[in-house]
């Protein structure tokens, strides 16, 4: 007995001394979990407290409120079959509706009286087409003009066809706005096709470039006898410099698709064989040779030639004008009837 009381007296130091090497880590755990078990925290009790606040910070909108007033009565918000129903339209202000029959005549009304300010400018156009073109080459004499082969002459020359080249564009302007819609919201711009580009370029560098290359061949001893080089400019200088601003004015109505592009080289090419003309009279004063003759009687034909295929072009636009217009007039009641 005292032996067995001794072992087990002895049994919890041999236990205490292996327990640690075995298990180091599961003691601890249990060491700390028996100390939260031990340890009672009180119950703390939060009360939140509702925190009131009048003022609106800038960028929160305002509430929107609504006060019923004795009208409405107990109508406001009735329970009806759709939520849109709520809402009576009839007492809502409505913009004011223009109407657009007014706003048609209106727009008529004012492209008549426009229209009629244009009236004018079919009689004055032409006229000062034909105070700056033809009345000066027609009864101003020569001898006031052409001084000789010299400077003078030549400038004399060149003011008389500025003085035409203005009452030409002012004419192409005032048939510009002729030619326009009566109405101001269609739009009137009219391009060339491109084969009268082409051909008017290839008819205007001809007679550019022949009088160039007589020129010369005058000056290099190919064509004899040789004519000097003011006689040249006071014969065909203007021509040249004229037909050089008729490019520039053509290039510019096919550029502002302006209605005016099948008039332009009419006007011009009219006064230029006017122009030649001249030139042949002048020619007798300066002596010049046979050649030169020939030259400037050449591009006589040539113009009238250039002039009567631009003929021939406005009645062909005018023929495929009318058939334009009959298409769409025929066009036009089956779109009704759809």
């Amino acid at each position: 007995m005292n032996r067995g009381m001794a072992s087990l007296g002895q049994a919890p130091s041999i236990m205490s001394i292996r327990t640690p090497q075995a298990y180091p880590q599961r003691l601890k755990i249990l060491k700390v979990s028996r100390i939260l078990h031990t340890l009672t925290f009180p119950h703390i009790q939060i009360r939140s407290h509702p925190v009131g606040c009048t003022k609106l910070s800038q960028w929160e909108p305002s509430p929107v409120t609504y006060a019923p007033t004795e009208k409405t009565g107990d109508n406001f918000l009735e329970k009806r079959s759709n939520i849109f129903d709520t809402l009576d339209s009839d007492k809502g202000e409505e913009a004011p509706v223009i109407k657009t029959e007014d706003l048609a005549n209106t727009t008529n009304q004012v492209a008549v009286q426009f229209q009629f300010l244009k009236w004018p400018m079919w009689l004055l156009g032409p006229s000062l087409l034909l105070a700056t073109g033809m009345v000066p080459s027609l009864w101003l004499p020569i001898s006031s003009i052409f001084l000789g082969p010299n400077m003078v002459s030549l400038l004399s020359l060149v003011g008389l066809d500025f003085i035409f080249n203005l009452g030409a564009t002012l004419f192409l302007l005032m048939a510009d706005s002729c030619a326009r819609s009566k109405n101001l919201e269609q739009a009137s711009n009219s391009a060339p096709p491109f084969s009268y580009k082409f051909w008017n370029i290839v008819a205007t560098l001809t007679g550019l470039i022949t009088p160039l290359l007589m020129l010369f061949g005058s000056q290099k001893g190919f064509l004899e006898p040789q004519l000097s080089f003011i006689s040249f400019a006071v014969l065909l200088g203007p021509y040249v410099l004229l037909l050089s601003v008729q490019i520039l004015t053509e290039m510019l109505t096919w550029h502002w698709q302006s209605p005016v592009w099948l008039v332009t080289p009419i006007v011009y090419e009219a006064y230029r064989v006017l122009q030649l003309m001249r030139g042949l009279k002048l020619a007798a004063e300066v002596t010049a040779p046979t050649w030169m003759l020939h030259t400037i009687r050449g591009l006589v034909c040539w113009w009238v030639l250039i002039l009567g295929v631009q003929l021939m072009r406005v009645a062909w636009f005018a023929g495929f004008t009318a058939r334009a217009r009959q298409q769409w007039f025929s066009a036009s009641p089956s779109a009704n009837a759809q």
